[in-house]
């Protein structure tokens, strides 16, 4: 029988990983860069990397996320941990998966570091992962689709100003399901949005109106008459 010594637990490492996702072209994307080190030369993966020893863990994620990928500033939160003891090919290494909604629009990212390549990749065109990182990933999305039932995170992912095509776009893809149109706005109708003197530009078909979110008022009317955003 293996016995334990107490040195033996301090012989793991530690890591983060980023889950960014972002939405465009009717679809909730993920970040992924391609590996250009062993192991899993080659594979996508989520970013991701070692904790330094003197390094806090958000102080790591921000680091991470901007030697692979050139994002900064990046609002990220603390999900799950994942510590199969096997997951890691080199020894024991137990990571923190932190994930970040935003839009794409907003930032330009590229390659660095041992990243060979940096994509948004559509949710229903993942390729095999490195690592866990499927599992991960898809653990994740799981705790957006519940978020984007109960809290207005859309808004995160769609343009400052959107239409509402394309909010309904998002809520079709996430739950998997074709929405009536009438339907999908009655259901919104409570959630609060600026209608804006502005329509889409350099579109083939008729020019819809852009709406913006008021978080203003939204944080105004959830405390005020104990509102809860329901989709």
């Amino acid at each position: 029988m293996y016995r334990i010594e107490f040195s033996d637990f301090f012989t793991s490492a530690f890591s983060v990983d980023c889950i960014i996702f972002g939405f465009s072209g009717s679809k909730i994307k993920a970040l992924l860069i391609k590996r250009a080190m062993e192991p899993y030369e080659n594979f996508w993966a989520v970013p991701g990397d070692l904790v330094y020893p003197d390094e806090d863990l958000p102080q790591a994620a921000q680091r991470v996320l901007f030697e692979l990928t050139g994002m900064k500033e990046v609002q990220m939160h603390q999900s799950q941990s994942f510590g199969n003891p096997n997951r890691h090919p080199q020894g024991r290494v137990i990571t923190i998966a932190y994930f970040a909604l935003v839009r794409i629009d907003d930032f330009e990212v590229k390659a660095s570091s041992w990243a060979e390549e940096v994509s948004w990749v559509s949710l229903d065109e993942i390729p095999t992962l490195a690592f866990d990182h499927s599992h991960i990933l898809s653990s994740t999305y799981e705790l957006l689709i519940q978020k984007l039932k109960t809290e207005p995170v859309c808004f995160d992912m769609l343009p400052e100003r959107f239409t509402l095509n394309e909010m309904q776009s998002l809520y079709e893809f996430a739950f998997e399901v074709d929405m009536d149109k009438a339907n999908f706005r009655k259901k919104i109708k409570s959630v609060p949005m600026l209608a804006h003197d502005e329509k889409q530009k350099n579109v083939k078909h008729r020019p819809a109106t852009l709406f913006s979110f008021d978080r203003k008022d939204y944080e105004t009317v959830k405390v005020n008459k104990d509102y809860q955003f329901k989709m």
